[in-house]
Parts: C-alpha cells; sequence; structure tokens
C-alpha cells in the first residue's frame, strides 16, 4: 500500500506526491491511502487562528469523500505535538501495511524537522516532493551558487525560468479502486461568529478553482487600479486556498495563461501586476529554507536584533481592539477580528502602524495576525511583517513611516470602508471621515470615538531615532 501525507495541501489537483502514489500502485497493483495528523496543541504553539483551524477541518472533511470516490481512504490521527507524529505515522504504517510514504516538501523549520524525524523513525521509503511553489527553494541560484536574498534578481530569475522552462498542471489522479463509502468527521458545529466567518470561503475544490476562474475573467486587468481600495472588491481573494493548498500556484499559472493565451513575463504586461504577487509568495517561502531562523522570532537583517522595541501592553491591546483613534488603522484592525481576513494594503498600513507608530515589536504583531487569520502562512505573514518593520530582505527604509492619515485619504477616500467597520463614524461626512474628532466635538459626541494614541509627526521622528540607534 501506498500511503499519501497530506498536510498544507489538502487537494487533488496538482499534488505530486499523490499522483506518484496512484502511479505506483496502479503499476504494482497496490492500494493507496492517506492520512492527516491534527496536532493541536502544536497548532496552538503557532498561533494557529481558531478559524484557520475550523476551515482546515471544514476542509479535511470534503477531502476525505473526494478522495473515497478514488478508492482511496483517508485515516486522520490526533497528536498534541510534533514529536509524536513519527510514532503515530509507525504505528499506521504498520498496521495497515504500507510499502511507502509519500508528501509534499514544508519550507517552516519546525516542520522541515518534523519530516526529518518522519524519515529516520519509518522503516519504508518517505519520497517528499516540491509542490508548494511553481520552483522548489534551491533551486534558483545566483551566478554563484548562492539562493537570493533580494526580491527584483529573485524575480528576474523566476520569470527567466518560467519563460525557459514552462510549467506543469498535474491532474486528479485516476481512481485506484472502487468507490468508498466516507464517514464524515465528527466535527463541533461552529459559533454563529465562526460560521460567519467561514461562510466566504466555501472548502469544495471545485468552489477554490471557480473563484480563481472568475478572477481572471473579470477583475484580472483591473487588478493593478483596484488592487488598493479596500472597499472594493479588486482582489482575488484566494489566500485562504492557497494557504491551505487547496490552490496550487501552478493552478494560477494555468488561469492566466488559458484567460490571456500568453504568461505576463515582463512589468506592465497585462496580469503581471497579479503574477508579481506569486512571486512574491514564493521568494519568502523560499527564503524560510535559506534562513531557518526566520522560522524563529529573528529578523532577516540580524543588525535590527536589539532595536529597543516599547513593551506597552496597552497600546498592543488599543491597536487589537481597533481602539487606536486613526480610523483606517481601528476600521481594518476590526475587519480583521470580524472576519479573519483582511486586504492587503490594509494589512501594511496597520503593520506599520505598530512597529513605527507605536513602536511596538513586529513579533506581536506578526503572532497576533497568526491568530486570526484565515490564511495564516509562516512565509507571507512574516515576510510582510519584516517589511513593514523595516527588519526583512527588501524592507521599507526605515525612514519611511506610513502616515495613517493620508493611506486612509488616498486608499479610502469617500470613507465606506471606514464606516462598515466603525459605525460610531457613521454620520462623519466625507471631508471629516479621516480626521473625525473635530467634527465630533461640533456635534456633541466627543467620547463616542478615542482620541489618537499617539501624535503621527512625532511617533515617524521617534522610529528613525531608534533605528538610528
Amino acid at each position: 500500500m501506498q500511503l499519501v501525507w497530506f498536510r498544507q495541501d489538502l487537494r487533488l489537483v496538482d499534488h505530486p506526491a499523490l499522483s506518484r502514489a496512484c502511479r505506483l500502485a496502479r503499476q504494482r497493483g497496490e492500494a493507496v491511502e492517506a492520512v492527516f495528523v491534527i496536532s493541536p496543541a502544536q497548532w496552538a504553539r503557532h498561533h494557529m487562528a481558531p478559524v484557520r483551524q475550523a476551515f482546515l477541518l471544514a476542509r479535511l472533511d470534503v477531502l476525505g469523500a473526494e478522495l473515497a470516490r478514488l478508492g482511496i481512504r483517508l485515516h486522520c490521527l490526533r497528536v498534541d505535538w510534533f514529536v509524536e507524529i513519527p510514532t503515530a505515522l509507525q504505528q499506521l504504517v504498520q498496521a495497515r501495511g504500507a510499502t511507502a510514504l509519500h508528501a509534499l516538501t514544508a519550507s517552516e523549520h519546525d516542520e522541515r524537522g518534523r519530516d526529518a524525524d518522519v524519515q529516520r523513525a519509518l522503516q519504508i521509503p518517505c519520497n517528499f516532493y516540491a509542490g508548494d511553489c511553481v520552483f522548489a527553494p534551491g533551486t534558483l541560484l545566483t551566478g554563484k551558487g548562492e539562493a537570493y536574498r533580494v526580491f527584483t534578481p529573485f524575480s528576474r530569475a523566476w520569470l527567466k525560468t518560467l519563460a525557459q522552462e514552462g510549467f506543469s498542471l498535474l491532474p486528479i489522479p485516476q481512481a485506484v479502486g472502487a468507490p468508498l463509502p466516507w464517514q464524515p468527521l465528527a466535527l463541533p458545529a461552529p459559533s454563529p461568529g465562526l460560521a460567519a466567518m467561514l461562510a466566504p470561503w466555501p472548502v469544495d475544490e471545485g468552489a477554490a478553482e471557480a473563484r480563481l476562474q472568475a478572477f481572471v475573467a473579470e477583475d484580472l486587468l483591473a487588478y493593478p487600479q483596484c488592487r488598493d481600495l479596500p472597499a472594493v472588491p479588486g482582489t482575488a481573494r484566494l489566500s485562504a486556498y492557497l494557504a491551505a493548498g487547496i490552490l496550487s500556484p501552478n493552478q494560477c499559472l494555468a488561469a492566466l495563461l488559458a484567460q490571456l493565451g500568453q504568461l505576463p513575463l515582463a512589468q506592465g504586461a497585462p496580469g503581471f501586476a497579479w503574477l508579481n504577487e506569486l512571486i512574491w509568495r514564493e521568494f519568502y517561502r523560499h527564503l524560510l529554507v535559506l534562513l531557518p531562523r526566520l522560522s524563529r522570532d529573528q529578523p532577516f537583517n540580524l543588525a535590527t536584533r536589539q532595536l529597543a522595541w516599547r513593551q506597552d501592553a496597552a497600546d498592543f491591546a488599543a491597536w487589537c481592539q481597533g481602539q487606536t483613534g486613526f480610523p483606517i488603522v481601528d476600521a481594518a484592525m476590526r475587519c480583521l477580528k470580524q472576519t479573519g481576513w483582511l486586504h492587503n494594503r490594509l494589512r501594511m498600513v496597520v503593520a506599520s502602524f505598530l512597529t513605527k507608530d507605536l513602536l511596538i515589536s513586529w513579533r506581536w504583531g506578526e503572532d497576533y495576525f497568526m491568530s486570526q487569520l484565515i490564511d495564516g502562512d509562516l512565509a507571507a505573514n512574516n515576510g510582510g511583517w519584516q517589511w513593514a518593520a523595516s527588519t526583512g530582505a527588501d524592507a521599507a527604509p526605515y525612514f519611511r513611516v506610513f502616515n495613517p492619515t493620508t493611506q486612509g485619504q488616498r486608499f479610502d477616500p469617500d470613507g465606506d470602508f471606514i464606516r462598515r467597520w466603525l459605525p460610531e463614524l457613521a454620520r462623519v461626512p466625507g471631508a471629516h471621515i479621516h480626521r473625525p474628532h473635530a467634527w465630533l466635538d461640533a456635534h456633541g459626541l466627543a467620547g463616542i470615538y478615542p482620541l489618537p494614541r499617539v501624535d503621527h509627526a512625532q511617533a515617524r521622528l521617534a522610529a528613525i531615532a531608534l533605528f538610528k540607534g
């Protein structure tokens, strides 16, 4: 029997490990079975958001039924910690008579250690395949044979390799046996709030593919103009599917190619702005493998390790709760808390505010985001936070400090997003929505919205001084 170990790759399409296992099984007349390991304590240590856990488990339930139709039984194991996984898998291998294990590679430090432990513990071949990136970490190297640490040359190498080698998209494997019954997982009913967060994210693979196709058909060409406007549905909204591996990056390339007739391989080409975001995703994943310390709360730029970040719990709580007195920041943070998702422009705005206005460590923000996001992904989340904090690869220069008021004026000019998430400001006219306090005072409404916790101009100078040392 060939055993497929699913992790953050919960799909049938373009799954090299599943495809290889099924091909070997047909050649040898063997069965294929699958396994997923639920690790609640480890997930908690990694700050996995409850909504993301619910999303993964809901998807797992559907995946089990999809695999059963291919004649593949899915086993769900439950152990608290990664260190327990080798023993649990060895027991399953012995009980089911597995002759080989197949899985996709991981980028994160703990996960790579887990996989190495499994390889040492199991008495059968363990085969790991690249499948989370178009080009596996370690395959794109400089002329000196080193991994890239700067995005622009990485992007050039990535695009050149794509032009030369193209990409491949594996279909759903053929059935390896008669359809099997599937007993749905005994999942607890989500709370009303959690159910509302999950509603916009159907977990069947077809729904994810349909959303991808709709985006490239309807919104791709307008993406460069609309992607920074949080009140406009101008982004792909595919991040949760990519983070859980319900969609692969190759599927995204295939959708681009089918829609445009060619891949957008140069700046300014139709569709390139969105493709560039996929390249950023890959860059951050390559960096995790190159620099394991990024998975362990260490900055990319080691010179920033000694920055004297403020340890202000009250300011941090105000930021988390959307009570900073800066409307675009507060609207974003309340949106995150209520939906489990946040527009990318707003992720940058609130990250800059925490690190450059409140001078609180990016590590606090990184952990909080992971505790809330349905699309929580260590590589992208860490990369984004270190970019905003000026500690990471290709980071914003330390003297670049977003002005939260002008960011709101530029990207939510009429205040539509702000009013949606800050109902106390619903009556404030557009001319005052980004600086509402004087208008609220004049209309007898002082106190319904907090005063700004900092003076941005002074905070900017303090941030610059912090980095200058």
